[in-house]
């Protein structure tokens, strides 16, 4: 896994260290490298180091360097914005798109991406733009549904750009380009693949068979691509209902992916193996239906030493949803805090830290034990967002303001 890492870091260009610079962090993981950090909560919750107010979003913070940058907007333009890190204190703003509404909520959904000096961003509408870190400046921009022909999901663009290499990949969802991949200094179309409406979930870079690949989780289902030239690797179907494929694909194994879909659907561990020249997928677990251990509406579970950690919705969108641990050697549940509460989760440090819907941020236990909780404090107003860590700091949002919080025991 040590060499895989390195692999993807040399491959995609994104900082490397304690930053966090994209979506789900260094790998798209949502999982830390990250030591030292609190085992418990002071009175009141971790110190709040900065709040900076900005406005409606449901984008992430990428943290790299000395920038956290993220989205918003107000009453009449979306943004990309940095922040320092340090301070909170607004370094720029640019102005891309008219605000984005929605009867799911307002403001752009996605993500932006910090890689080798500039940020790349999607706005709600599926606005991509490449922007200069330093500054904001404003590089180039495309307009994903008018130049390809695809509608913009129902709900909103929620796809955060992945780069690999020199290209940065994202959903298009039309017939004729189901992905693309534009690079990263011009923004001209390098390739376009697959064919379909988008989901919501943002592509992943992994290795599996040997063979480094993006996956790309649509509408219609999961697909391997090779990062440079779009050709499509595998396929494997997974429709759903409103196109609601949202949380990442998961390595679970070495040759082992999981995707997972809310809307009562369920799970499936897909296995990736070389025949011949080629590679072939075939299901090797699943968990379908109303009584599926794991319905990832929109969070994307985690792996610990061989568990993973998730957020089981029960229902069509429904208000119940439980924390589960499932043992990848059997795909059995070993544990379920049940009616957990909706919320997104990360790990680090042998924990897992979860932001709740109520605003709560939420310490416990990695632990095949069993559900053990650390910390809970209500630190801000209603969210979606998963925190970000980066240097011992953490970086969480509402609709109303970014903030950070001291997570290291050391400081």
């Amino acid at each position: 896994m040590v060499v895989l890492r390195l692999v993807l870091v040399c491959l995609t260009g994104v900082a490397a260290g304690g930053d966090w610079p994209q979506f789900l962090g260094l790998n798209r993981t949502g999982t830390s490298a990250e030591t030292g950090l609190l085992k418990t909560f002071p009175p009141g919750g971790p110190q709040v180091v900065w709040k900076t107010a900005l406005g409606t979003s449901m984008s992430g913070i990428a943290v790299s360097g000395e920038q956290a940058v993220t989205m918003f907007q107000d009453e009449n333009q979306q943004f990309a914005v940095s922040l320092s890190a340090d301070s909170g204190e607004v370094l720029w703003k640019t102005a891309l798109a008219p605000v984005y509404e929605n009867g799911m909520g307002n403001g752009p959904r996605a993500t932006p991406t910090v890689s080798g000096g500039r940020v790349f961003a999607m706005t709600g509408e599926g606005l991509l733009v490449g922007l200069e870190a330093a500054t904001g400046k404003l590089l180039w921009k495309v307009n994903v549904p008018q130049q390809f022909g695809g509608e913009a999901a129902e709900y909103g663009v929620s796809c955060s750009p992945l780069v690999a290499g020199d290209l940065v990949i994202v959903q298009a969802g039309s017939d004729s380009a189901g992905a693309i991949a534009v690079q990263c200094a011009t923004g001209k179309l390098a390739w376009q693949t697959r064919s379909g409406r988008s989901g919501y979930a943002s592509p992943v870079l992994v290795k599996l068979a040997g063979r480094l690949q993006v996956v790309v989780f649509d509408g219609a289902g999961a697909g391997g691509l090779d990062p440079q030239t779009g050709a499509e690797l595998w396929q494997f179907p997974f429709p759903t209902e409103y196109d609601c494929n949202t949380a990442c694909p998961v390595q679970v194994g070495e040759n082992e992916l999981l995707i997972s879909s809310g809307e009562n659907h369920g799970s499936v561990i897909l296995q990736v193996t070389k025949s011949g020249g080629d590679l072939q997928v075939q299901p090797v677990w699943s968990s379908l239906g109303k009584d599926s251990q794991l319905r990832a509406e929109w969070q994307t579970p985690v792996v610990h030493e061989g568990h993973l950690y998730g957020l089981d919705n029960s229902g069509s969108a429904g208000p119940i949803t439980n924390l589960v641990c499932i043992r990848l050697s059997d795909r059995k549940t070993v544990w379920q805090k049940s009616r957990f509460g909706k919320g997104n989760l990360i790990l680090a440090d042998g924990c897992l830290w979860i932001t709740t819907m109520k605003g709560e941020l939420v310490l416990a236990e990695a632990a095949a034990a069993g559900y053990r909780e650390l910390g809970r404090a209500t630190i801000m107003e209603t969210t979606r967002q998963a925190p970000s860590l980066s240097e011992g700091r953490l970086f969480v949002r509402d609709d109303q303001h970014v903030i950070c919080l001291e997570v290291s025991a050391s400081r």
